[in-house]
């Protein structure tokens, strides 16, 4: 099989030649109408994913539906909704879930790798080496690596469906050529499918492709994730370079070949450091500095670092090192950073050169607030601001 890279994937006909692909399934993919594991359609999914994989192409499986695999066993009548009783039946369900998967590929002469990750995983430095370690050597062993969210420690990202995430970020970590999102609708649509008049996006060539567009609709009851967190994960694989087909389990095969199904996003960016994907998709705010109109335009259009002179209010409680919101005075997000300060040294510091911060407190103090190394620009949005941390 060819060995076609992600900057080369121009349109989905290029698909079949790519050398590595992530596909990644949802919940309600995988179970029946009564919340349970279908193995049917697990199998079925297993027999595309396995006829790439002994056709040459490499394929790594992130997988929801530990917890759906559980609610049958465990004589649950749907999903738990408390934290408690999701990492329970996470952790009765993964295994379930993976033996499932191991019985399926063996069938096809494949061998499985369970590999548990939480987002952090796959952006701090120490762990995203490991991750990035092993994954690769189970490809070169053959090994079909298949990831879920590592639910049964998770804390609040077991709520939110963090696979969809996950999966971007693996898409990056693992030098991806595509990601495929595999979810209980053929395709993204104008509107609900369900709503008259509303059509299938074929082609998405950007953001601009989605204004005007309703993912109001929620996820299943079996799974977390809805249209709205779909594109997210789209929006973090295609701004770091990573074509997304986003279609129905059904048609994960000729997705797969490159037919017109399901919708194409189009690759935006070029592959970015993992560091400042974190910040600009993964990253958990501590707190917020309020900025002049001077030091947007200096932060945002001369990309420079933000210096104290330029801020007017610090909200929220952080430690040196956190990564912080960065605001206008309009109240609307305009990057993201790494804080060289904790929040209770920033008030004293605020509309002060650097030059008079070194004189009146000494050395170290006139430093920059955000280096423009630990600095992100996103896409400028309005958001309330965080609540008090400790």
């Amino acid at each position: 099989m060819p060995d076609v890279t992600a900057a080369a994937l121009h349109d989905r006909q290029q698909l079949p030649d790519a050398a590595r692909v992530v596909v990644k399934v949802g919940s309600s993919s995988l179970t029946s109408p009564d919340g349970r594991l279908d193995p049917d359609r697990l199998r079925a999914l297993v027999d595309v994913l396995a006829a790439r994989r002994n056709a040459g192409g490499q394929v790594v499986l992130v997988s929801s539906g530990a917890i759906a695999a559980a609610i049958g066993p465990l004589g649950l009548a749907t999903r738990p909704r408390d934290l408690a009783t999701q990492q329970a039946a996470a952790s009765v369900g993964q295994g379930l879930l993976v033996a499932h998967y191991t019985k399926a590929f063996a069938d096809h002469g494949l061998r499985v790798g369970q590999v548990l990750l939480t987002a952090e995983d796959t952006v701090r430095r120490g762990h995203y080496r490991n991750a990035h370690r092993a994954l690769t050597r189970l490809l070169a062993l053959g090994v079909v690596p298949v990831i879920n969210e590592n639910d049964a420690v998770a804390t609040d990202e077991i709520r939110f469906g963090d696979n969809d995430r996950l999966a971007a970020l693996v898409s990056h970590l693992v030098h991806a050529d595509a990601l495929v999102l595999l979810t209980d609708v053929d395709a993204l649509y104008t509107g609900p499918p369900s709503r008259p008049g509303s059509r299938r996006l074929t082609h998405v060539a950007g953001p601009r492709d989605l204004d005007g567009i309703d993912v109001s609709s929620r996820g299943s009851a079996v799974g977390t994730g809805g249209m709205v967190t779909k594109l997210e994960s789209v929006a973090i694989a295609t701004h770091s370079g990573i074509p997304v087909v986003l279609t129905s389990a059904a048609q994960a095969g000729a997705a797969l070949a490159g037919q017109d199904v399901g919708t194409w996003f189009a690759a935006t960016g070029r592959r970015s450091s993992i560091r400042l994907l974190w910040l600009a998709h993964a990253a958990r705010t501590h707190g917020r500095l309020v900025l002049d109109e001077g030091a947007v335009r200096a932060v945002v259009e001369r990309r420079t670092s933000l210096l104290p002179a330029g801020v007017t209010g610090v909200e929220g409680t952080f430690d040196a090192g956190d990564p912080v919101e960065i605001v206008g005075p309009d109240g609307v997000v305009v990057a993201r950073g790494l804080v060289a300060y904790a929040s209770e040294e920033v008030p004293g510091l605020l509309g002060r050169s650097t030059s008079d911060l070194r004189a009146a407190l000494g050395p170290g103090y006139d430093r920059e607030l955000v280096h423009r190394d630990d600095l992100v620009l996103v896409r400028r949005r309005r958001g309330p601001a965080p609540a008090p941390v400790g």
